[in-house]
């Protein structure tokens, strides 16, 4: 037997699909293109990602997974421009056990207003599952953020169906190792940062649709803050005298480490900041 081609294939779903009443035909997606159907979305406000996402943005009545490196890390940056389109909607923002108390100035400047911001404070997976249950059980508009490092798939399977009646957005945060097991989420993401200028590494996981082989690069800063920062500068190598005695070579060294400024108790706090403190 001659297996079809795939352009015959496509034609045959196509022709289908006409066959069948209205409100059904929009329901239904082609596995070689983007799903669209009646879903509602959001802007995620990243061009080149909405591009990407069926119907043009992140869903609303369904649940998103973003698997990521480091907790806290760039979650902030690649979701802050929907939090401020739900806020403007008149809708609130869910964080259920987050793993860094969030920066309110930071996020009222990207326009995330504080008193928008309900922080729920659940400590034992039990309780972080319950919390979102109960967050995507409401009627009113929100936008529901969840940190669940450990999750069975049967609870995830729940919570997309508790997703399906929720009108707003449903992102579940989970670690990059879970990128293996199975999940009922229509739509898992993986999210990373590159090199300086620190640029998110997206990777479409899962999606209703064609998979994406290569990952996508999104600005991680502002324009305007990007124009201030530099690279990291290298130290210069220190160059002794060749006819240096030894003993003054290794006293020359200890001078020079001792007054660097990470021996000086400085490089592990930068502008008050501590390494692995939750901010944009």
């Amino acid at each position: 037997m001659t297996p079809r081609s795939t352009s015959t294939t496509h034609g045959a779903a196509q022709d289908a699909t006409r066959c069948l009443p209205p409100h059904l035909a929009q329901s239904v997606w082609l596995g070689h293109s983007l799903g669209e159907g009646s879903q509602r979305v959001l802007p995620s406000g990243h061009p080149q990602l909405d591009g990407e996402l069926p119907g043009g943005g992140w869903p609303c009545q369904s649940l998103t997974e973003v698997l990521h490196e480091q907790a806290g890390q760039a979650e902030w940056r690649l979701l802050a421009p929907a939090l401020r389109e739900v806020v403007q909607r008149g809708g609130h923002i869910l964080l259920i056990a987050p793993p860094f108390v969030p920066h309110v100035p930071a996020l009222h400047r990207q326009g995330v207003s504080p008193e928008r911001l309900i922080l729920i404070d659940a400590h034992t997976p039990q309780e972080c599952l319950w919390a979102t249950e109960q967050a995507l059980q409401a009627g009113c508009f929100t936008a529901v953020l969840s940190w669940l490092p450990q999750v069975r798939a049967s609870s995830l399977r729940r919570l997309q169906v508790c997703a399906a009646r929720h009108p707003g957005p449903a992102f579940i945060f989970r670690p990059a190792r879970c990128r293996a097991e199975s999940s009922a989420a229509p739509l898992r993401l993986h999210l990373s940062l590159g090199p300086f200028p620190h640029p998110m590494i997206l990777d479409i996981v899962k999606r209703r649709g064609p998979s994406r082989v290569l990952p996508l690069l999104l600005p991680s800063w502002p324009p305007d803050l990007l124009a201030l920062l530099r690279p990291p500068a290298r130290p210069a190598p220190l160059v002794l005298p060749s006819s240096a005695h030894p003993l003054t070579a290794h006293a020359e060294l200890d001078r020079t480490a001792a007054g660097s400024p990470r021996h000086a108790g400085g490089a592990e706090r930068i502008a008050g900041v501590t390494p692995g403190a939750g901010w944009l």
